[in-house]
């Protein structure tokens, strides 16, 4: 048997961090196993589903690199095939009409509820001979007795009394399908073997298993994954908790792909105390049945650990990838300077996420307005003036710019001067970097470049003067 798994989100937003974790190990469960990771989109709520939202779910899977063999299957292109089965159901006495008035089910669910009963459809028009020309919906004939096991991968056995579940609807009064019909057929069509989904699904498994037991198909093998829940504890929403929800708000807050499906895969699973794992790692390591039956929660703090681990330790050029697109909204060309390989190998420690890797890379590319107010304040006074100018004297003569040449000019002012290295080094760095974190000084000043670094000693000098004055 070839392991086929899906991941078959809803196109009504953005691709949600948990979606994106229940993809995450759908998609290592298949590659582990030698199988198929399908990609679905359940778009039959036609309302609420929209073009922009699929883009942003295909925009997300392709950024974090979960990759998918087949798809994407969209279900508004298998409505046919829908009613295939609805009609089938129909023929065989497994599905009925019903012409139950909304106000009929409120009265209905009111009542239940104030009996304290669980508020379920009462099979009003299970044996009735509704007319197709009257407004009605398609139930399923649900089992009235026996019962429904799972075996899950996560939770282990879940057992469902059939007298829990009501006739549920599975054909709306305009003739469209509902979720359980769709997903059902689609599971079957698409020959899935396993499903991993979040656990507000699980109280739909029983209702279509039993729609697949009525189609006369075995049901798949499911792992119900626990869900996500935001620092405060609570359930991630975008109303209560901004898009931090939203996988591509993390690629603009400047996280790499590999950790944020480091941590993901964290979330619920460990192995030992290791917390670092690259692709390969989790595709040997992993296993969904180790996954933790509760949920688990953001921590923001460690997202950021791994974010710079992942900084520090990828290679460079694959950092240069992903933080061209924060360059490109500091409207910097990297082109237009050093090499960014270089600058990325200087500063990279500093950073805990692209956004302040672009930030702290700025100045090497672009020229700035004004100095750090705190450090200028405290660095450029008249005491600076005297070592500033023998330091770009010195380099104006300098046709070998290399860092080993601004090394020994750095000390040799130094020397000549009879002072101290912070009186001659903190202000030519203010100087240079305007006050941003960088690296050695002579890495600092060889990277800004011979042009640069003198116009920005003559702007720290005129800064003194202005002061002065």
């Amino acid at each position: 048997m070839t392991v086929r798994t899906r991941f078959a989100p809803s196109p009504t937003g953005y691709l949600h961090i948990g979606g994106a974790r229940t993809a995450l190990f759908s998609w290592l469960y298949a590659r582990k196993h030698g199988g198929q990771f399908i990609l679905r989109i359940e778009d039959t709520d036609l309302e609420r589903s929209s073009k922009e939202s699929v883009n942003a779910i295909l925009e997300g899977m392709t950024w974090l690199g979960l990759e998918y063999d087949e798809g994407p299957f969209y279900q508004t292109e298998r409505f046919d095939r829908y009613k295939e089965v609805i009609k089938q159901l129909m023929d065989n006495g497994q599905a009925y009409r019903c012409e139950c008035s909304k106000e009929r089910l409120d009265k209905l669910r009111t009542d239940q509820k104030a009996n304290k009963q669980k508020p379920r459809y009462d099979g009003c028009c299970r044996n009735q001979d509704i007319s197709a020309d009257v407004p009605h919906v398609i139930r399923f004939k649900n089992p009235l007795e026996g019962q429904v096991v799972i075996d899950d991968m996560i939770r282990g056995r879940v057992i469902f009394q059939n007298t829990e579940l009501d006739d549920l609807i599975i054909q709306r009064t305009d003739g469209t399908p509902t979720y359980n019909l769709t997903v059902v057929v689609d599971d079957l069509d698409m020959n899935m073997t396993h499903i991993v989904r979040g656990d507000d699904h699980l109280n739909n498994t029983p209702r279509q298993i039993n729609i697949l037991a009525a189609m006369g198909a075995e049901a798949p093998t499911y792992a119900h994954v626990p869900m996500i829940l935001a620092e405060d504890g609570a359930k991630l929403s975008k109303r209560v908790h901004g898009e931090s929800v939203s996988v591509m708000q993390y690629r603009k807050l400047g996280f790499l792909p590999e950790a944020l499906l480091n941590y993901l895969v964290r979330l619920g699973w460990s192995h030992g105390d290791q917390e670092i794992f690259s692709i390969d790692e989790m595709l040997s390591l992993f296993a969904i049945d180790d996954v933790n039956k509760s949920a688990s929660s953001i921590n923001h703090k460690k997202l950021l650990w791994l974010n710079q681990q992942y900084i520090i330790n990828s290679a460079p050029e694959h950092i240069e990838h992903h933080l061209s697109y924060h360059l490109g909204k500091l409207e910097i060309d990297p082109s237009e300077g050093p090499n960014i390989i270089d600058v990325i190998e200087a500063q990279r420690e500093r950073a805990q996420t692209l956004v302040e890797l672009a930030g702290i890379c700025a100045f090497f590319y672009k020229d700035f307005d004004a100095f750090d107010e705190k450090a200028a304040k405290k660095q450029l006074k008249a005491a600076a003036v005297e070592p500033l100018t023998l330091i770009k004297t010195k380099f104006n003569k300098l046709d070998d710019w290399n860092q080993q040449n601004i090394h020994d000019i750095i000390h040799g002012a130094v020397e000549e001067l009879d002072m101290k290295m912070g009186k001659v080094a903190t202000p030519l760095r203010v100087a240079v970097t305007g006050g941003q974190p960088s690296p050695s000084l002579d890495l600092t000043v060889w990277l800004v470049g011979k042009q640069r670094t003198l116009t920005r000693i003559d702007m720290a000098l005129g800064y003194i003067a202005n002061r002065a004055s």
